[in-house]
């Protein structure tokens, strides 16, 4: 079993070179890309797409850092408001890309004295802020490539969230795999950066009732102290085996019905974190909740053209799904009910008319900052599932796949909700990781729970080992020539 080292003692990444890239295609003419309302719930906020490879067996990391600097100026041909940087509107205050041309940012840096697996990944956070370098609030995209004494290195995608989803990153970086390896996109894969399709009514229309209570300002004296927010919560990363959604899928869905409904697995995941959370409640609050970020890409289908532009849409489509219910109900029901809930509260919502309501209620409260409700923590407790991408995102540059991905973000709000974000694994295998930010009791419930669902992720389930142990590469072989991505579905 490999050994852990001292996170903090022992990871320090030194920047070995710092530029900016910029697009290819001289005809792309210089333009001001103003952001769609959906873009301003988020606002500026920084995160990232982070994934992990381990030591290529034939190409050098000289070799690599010169294939992303070599293609990506086509990818920002595709890209280009990427190239450009985030400025605020002094007249609004509003932010808005300024499509210039200026450069996306790719550093370069090293971490000689860690080897990747040597890091703690039941605490990745932990190791992301040491790995991943600062960038400047304007920088619209920052590429970071980072080599470990290992031979592995890993890679940040960071940009704003003013600008994508997480759905839109995932697109992204997919889309830079194909350009790597054949050297042009498919027309499927072409990005559509036009804000235009989410514009408000004239005038505004919308349920105020719903909405206001929906989002709170992002205002510190709605918030809880700094302290109890950092102190109430640990973070980790799961990593959920095939074989234990599908399972818990079958679980779910119960007996045939006859119309041959069955449990998603996001449903059934969701069931099960649901009633894990009931009984970690118990009998200190009477209630509790499970929210879900939904994806409106899938479901804003009124129109062939509204689908077409949904299909590879650059932006912010997301909203929040929230339900609440009797922690006790909870514990004493069976879980296919539990998924019949979950399917119900997230299937609810007109989408249609839910975010063209919300388009609106922003064109009225774009001055001031909001939150999401529920993600404040006041009230019962509530744990947040965001389910990232449909299908595993392309992560083969030519060089191997990445053997674990997961976003990261930025947001210093003071929030008190739990947190999971799970995304497909990029070996294509059907497995999931789970980033989580969740209380203490209910990691600890996860993680006796027998047989287990959430397994904390550890080195040797990525393949990666120590230097000393370099002849030992079966595992992290296997990973490399895995079989061709599937088509497995995170549906909601």
């Amino acid at each position: 079993m490999a050994s852990t080292i001292a996170v903090d003692e022992h990871l320090h990444v030194r920047v070995v070179s710092r530029r900016l890239v910029k697009a290819s295609d001289s005809s792309i003419k210089p333009h001001v890309l103003a952001v769609s309302n959906l873009d301003l719930i988020p606002q500026t906020t920084q995160g990232s797409l982070f994934v992990i490879y381990p030591k290529p067996p034939t190409t050098d990391f000289n070799t690599i850092v010169a294939a992303f600097e070599a293609g990506l100026p086509s990818l920002l041909n595709h890209f280009f408001p990427f190239a450009g940087r985030i400025v605020t509107d002094r007249s609004s205050g509003l932010p808005e890309v300024h499509c210039n041309n200026q450069g996306a940012e790719l550093v370069v840096g090293e971490a000689t004295a860690a080897a990747l697996a040597s890091l703690d990944y039941g605490n990745l956070s932990k190791c992301l802020r040491k790995i991943q370098l600062p960038y400047g609030e304007d920088m619209a995209l920052s590429v970071q490539v980072v080599s470990f004494a290992c031979g592995g290195f890993t890679v940040a995608w960071s940009t704003n969230h003013v600008l994508v989803d997480a759905s839109a990153m995932s697109l992204l970086v997919t889309a830079w795999s194909e350009l790597m390896r054949s050297g042009t996109l498919a027309a499927g894969s072409l990005p559509n950066h036009d804000r235009s399709i989410l514009r408000p009514r004239v005038p505004p229309s919308y349920s105020a009732a719903v909405l206001d209570e929906a989002f709170t300002p992002l205002d510190p004296r709605r918030q809880v102290n700094v302290l109890t927010a950092e102190q109430s919560f640990v973070e980790r990363l799961y990593f959920i085996e095939a074989s234990d959604i599908a399972r818990l899928r079958e679980m779910a869905s119960g007996r045939d019905d006859g119309n041959g409904t069955r449990a998603t697995r996001v449903q059934a995941v969701s069931a099960y974190l649901w009633k894990a959370l009931a009984t970690v409640v118990g009998m200190a609050d009477a209630r509790c909740r499970m929210g879900w970020w939904v994806n409106g890409r899938q479901r804003l289908t009124s129109s062939p053209e509204l689908r077409a532009a949904m299909r590879s849409y650059v932006g912010n489509v997301v909203t929040v799904v929230v339900k609440e219910a009797s922690a006790d109900e909870l514990q004493r029901m069976a879980l296919p009910d539990v998924a019949a809930m979950v399917r119900e509260a997230i299937a609810a919502p007109a989408y249609e008319e839910h975010f063209q309501e919300l388009v609106d209620w922003v064109e009225e409260h774009k001055t001031q900052r909001y939150v999401d409700t529920a993600s404040l923590g006041l009230g019962s407790p509530t744990v947040i599932v965001s389910a990232g991408g449909a299908s595993p995102t392309d992560t083969d540059f030519g060089f191997g796949r990445a053997v674990l991905l997961a976003p990261t973000s930025a947001l210093t709000a003071r929030l008190c909700s739990g947190y999971v974000q799970t995304v497909a694994n990029p070996s294509g295998d059907g497995s999931w990781f789970a980033n989580a930010v969740v209380w203490p009791r209910l990691a600890a419930a996860l993680e006796a729970d027998e047989p287990r669902v959430f397994k904390p992720v550890t080195a040797e389930y990525l393949g990666l080992v120590l230097p000393a142990r370099k002849s030992d590469m079966s595992v992290s072989d296997s990973k490399l020539s895995a079989p061709k991505l599937d088509s497995i579905t995170c549906e909601l």
